[in-house]
């Protein structure tokens, strides 16, 4: 792998984990640094070149989703102070892939 190369993937790995960082729920964030790690070992000894920059492409089309995601959870999770505490952070999206509903939406799902 190039200097320039290996410069461009350390770059890509260290923004990937500062941005999952910023979750802010602990299981969103874990899930998400979890998966960054995992797929970073499971591509280190790749060497191909059209192979690591299509990696590279793929690090920053997750890395764009992941700040959507943070941003998204950030502005949709707020509270209610005159009746109870509601949380939108249901629309996590592919690949990570996070799924969550609240406790007042699952109710609903009973109640009807």
């Amino acid at each position: 792998m190039a200097a320039s190369t290996r410069s461009q993937v350390i770059s890509l790995y260290r923004l990937l984990l500062t941005e999952s960082n910023k979750f802010p729920s602990y299981n969103y964030r874990t899930y998400a640094l979890r998966r960054v790690r995992d797929a970073f070992r499971a591509n280190r000894t790749i060497t191909d070149p059209e192979t690591v920059e299509r990696l590279i492409v793929e690090g920053r089309q997750t890395l764009a989703l992941i700040q959507r995601q943070v941003i998204h959870t950030h502005t949709h999770t707020h509270t209610h102070t005159h009746t109870h505490t509601h949380t939108h952070t249901h629309c996590i999206v592919s690949p990570l892939r996070l799924t969550r509903l609240t406790r007042m939406q699952i109710e609903h799902l009973f109640t009807d």
